[in-house]
């Protein structure tokens, strides 16, 4: 759940004292997700209605990243 993913994004991001930028922040957070939802072995609920809406949103990046998936 989602505790779970704090819990990673803590213990990754108090190690580290200070950033230099909210950017140096938001890359490591980044990473860390990138990193938890490798280990992700349980389908997305209602993943299709989420990937719509980011469509909607986002457009033709959204599509650019799908076929990454």
């Amino acid at each position: 759940p989602i505790q779970g993913v704090h819990r990673q994004i803590r213990k990754i991001t108090k190690t580290k004292g200070a950033f230099p930028s909210e950017q140096a922040l938001m890359k490591l957070m980044y990473l860390v997700i990138q990193n938890i939802s490798k280990k992700w072995t349980i389908p997305i609920h209602n993943w299709g209605i989420a990937l719509s809406q980011l469509y909607v949103k986002f457009g033709e990046r959204i599509l650019k990243e799908k076929n990454s998936f």
